[in-house]
């Protein structure tokens, strides 16, 4: 018997709590809360679900990009995508919970992914905002997570953050191209700007009076900074680029307050924010009923890889 086996309950605890106040990673074998496991286990999840939906609104445009060069940019970033749900099921799965109940939970609406991806993409220049506000967004949500003191969530962040800071580039790129075509592009960069900056600061989640679980996250260092924090800095960030780019933030309270040394800006619409989270955007129906109709249609495969792992497994026992 190891010598933390010996330890009570409230001495596990203890040692637990030391460890998160020393910046020191905790690993699936370490006692962990029950709490601290299922916060984990739910988050991490959302931000799973979120990758693989993500990939619809994006994936609507692949076979109608403008040049052969942006499908295959395109084509890149939405398999990025799906190499990031990946990564993040299995940092859930060394919590203890498989992959596929969780997909389970995702297609019965009993787990969540984020609000932003229950919006159209009406134009191709809403692939280049989604590039530069919404990846922007998670960049400044995430690049923290490099920090979070849960071990296989921080190290699969790493990977994520790059490849998303490569994904905001794009986009950006994308829009400056069109910012310097024709008066019809330059129309459809600033209306999808209008239609994609409030959903991008609601990515955040609600204020932080309003966010259940933002103190004891932050206390277990799961996360670094609150919801608001993370608004403000991404309104911070934002505001140059949109004026480098030439588009007008759809914000009549937007301004420097050199007092604070930070933009101040408007209020999102959160009785919004909560009908889309709560499954009444304008995409919630269609993008589970997609989510749900490719998971049954894959059974075929997963059947298939099961049975081959048999196969193997009963193939290297007889060799024994």
């Amino acid at each position: 018997m190891t010598a933390m086996a010996e330890l009570g309950e409230a001495e596990l605890q203890q040692h637990f709590d030391d460890r998160v106040a020393k910046d020191q990673r905790i690993e699936p074998r370490d006692w962990m809360p029950e709490a601290y496991r299922k916060t984990l286990v739910r988050q991490i999840a959302q931000h799973a679900h979120s990758e693989i939906i993500g990939m619809q609104p994006e994936g609507n445009w692949l076979t109608r990009a403008p040049s052969l060069r942006r499908k295959a940019i395109l084509l890149a970033k939405v398999q990025d995508e799906a190499g990031h749900g990946l990564y993040l099921y299995s940092a859930a799965e060394s919590l203890g919970v498989d992959r596929g109940e969780l997909t389970e939970k995702l297609i019965d609406s009993r787990q969540k992914y984020s609000s932003i991806f229950n919006y159209p993409t009406l134009t191709f220049a809403d692939i280049g905002v989604i590039g530069w506000l919404v990846d922007g967004a998670a960049i400044c949500n995430q690049v923290p997570l490099c920090r979070t003191s849960y071990g296989p969530y921080a190290r699969a962040m790493v990977r994520v953050c790059k490849e998303e800071s490569f994904h905001q580039r794009q986009g950006y790129e994308s829009l400056m191209t069109m910012m310097g075509g024709t008066d019809e592009q330059r129309e459809m960069v600033q209306d999808a700007t209008d239609r994609w900056w409030w959903p991008s600061l609601m990515m955040f989640g609600p204020p932080d009076g309003d966010s259940p679980n933002t103190q004891q996250s932050m206390a277990w260092r799961i996360k670094r900074h609150t919801n608001d924090e993370l608004r403000q800095k991404f309104v911070d960030m934002s505001v140059p680029q949109a004026e480098a780019l030439g588009v007008t933030l759809p914000d009549p309270e937007l301004h420097w307050n050199a007092e604070r040394g930070h933009y101040d800006f408007g209020e999102p619409d959160w009785s919004e924010f909560k009908q889309v989270v709560s499954g009444q955007g304008p995409c919630n129906e269609q993008r589970l009923a997609r989510r749900r109709r490719a998971h049954e249609e894959g059974q075929w495969v997963r059947d298939a890889a099961a049975a081959y792992a048999a196969k193997q497994a009963a193939t290297e026992e007889e060799a024994r």
